[in-house]
């Protein structure tokens, strides 16, 4: 039994929508197997078929290219516009980064589709490329057909591999996170020094992923009074813990961002942290990073003799002194 779509081309119209349904999946970070299904044609063949369907919208008998041609120089067609989109991508502001190439391919695919319905409306019925399904078993009489079919086939497959390789197990280079504290105002010479018993007090606690991927942080602040003695023994100093209040805990759930010279990172989390000191005395102000979820412990709570391995066992640790009277 043989299907023929003659009153629509209903490939254009399937790959336009099918952009339209990959879009919000990739801006709001969905389901990542369903990105990579619906991402690699919209890379590899999408754009490349529609740009062949717009210069040659006629069936082979009136010498034009079969089905099998098409299906060749789409993929070629789009690896090159997609490097082309890359290329022109890389002059503006925005760069190569993954939502301007995903914008760009988009409205281009739209235009396209757009250009391909109207050549295929006005291409003689009888002329028109359509698509049809031969639901009976295809028998080819040309050993060369079939050995052309099997080659396309297998290079279409290395290629994705390569690429799904290259999206699961990315080369990429140092990962890191960027933690700060700064002044309320920005100033990194005006850090205060001296604080009033009881006075609310701000910095601003910053967060930058370079961990080429979503991370769950959590922050700790601990307030610390302690003192440095002489070991004679190991003849070094020692930290003595004297107090350790537990303070304050936050939860931050932060995407990844390439490493920029840009002073404004699109991708960081920034908070203008508030405490107050309700002890007088010099004392040792520390903000700790952990990359995996803390226990729960009391506010105000002296824990003295758990905040050497609670240092130790930090990813980033910062810390400032203060005087408070």
């Amino acid at each position: 039994m043989k299907f023929q779509f003659e009153k629509y081309p209903v490939d254009i119209i399937l790959f336009m929508f099918w952009s339209i349904i990959l879009l919000p999946i990739v801006l709001f970070d969905l389901i990542e197997t369903l990105r990579i299904v619906l991402g690699l044609p919209f890379l590899l063949f999408i754009p490349g078929y529609i740009l062949i369907f717009i210069l040659f919208p006629r069936k082979k008998e009136y010498n034009r290219i079969e089905g099998l041609d098409r299906i060749g120089l789409s993929v070629g067609f789009s690896i090159a516009l997609v490097s082309l989109v890359g290329l022109l991508l890389n002059y503006t502001p925005w760069g190569i980064r993954p939502e301007p190439i995903l914008f760009t391919l988009f409205f281009l695919i739209e235009i396209l589709g757009a250009i391909a319905i109207y050549r295929w409306k006005i291409t003689n019925r009888d002329e028109r490329f359509i698509i049809s399904i031969e639901t009976s078993q295809i028998k080819s009489n040309k050993k060369i057909d079939t050995i052309l079919t099997i080659i396309l086939v297998l290079s279409i497959l290395i290629a994705s591999t390569s690429i799904i390789y290259v999206i699961v197990a990315p080369v990429t280079g140092e990962s890191f996170t960027d933690f700060y504290i700064l002044p309320s105002n920005h100033n990194v010479t005006n850090y205060p020094q001296d604080i009033l018993k009881g006075e609310n007090t701000s910095f601003i606690l910053g967060l930058i992923n370079h961990e080429y991927t979503t991370m769950n942080y959590t922050i700790e602040v601990w307030l610390i009074e302690e003192s440095v003695i002489y070991n004679e023994s190991t003849k070094e100093y020692d930290t003595l813990y004297n107090h350790t209040w537990f303070m304050d805990k936050i939860d931050v759930r932060l995407k990844p961002t390439e490493i920029t010279n840009e002073k404004n990172q699109t991708k960081k989390w920034e908070d203008n942290y508030t405490f107050k000191i309700n002890k007088i005395g010099f004392y040792k102000l520390v903000f700790l990073l952990f990359t995996t979820p803390s226990e729960d412990l009391d506010f105000d709570q002296d824990y003295k003799d758990i905040i050497d391995s609670r240092i130790k066992n930090a990813y980033r640790e910062l810390h400032l002194w203060l005087y408070v009277g």
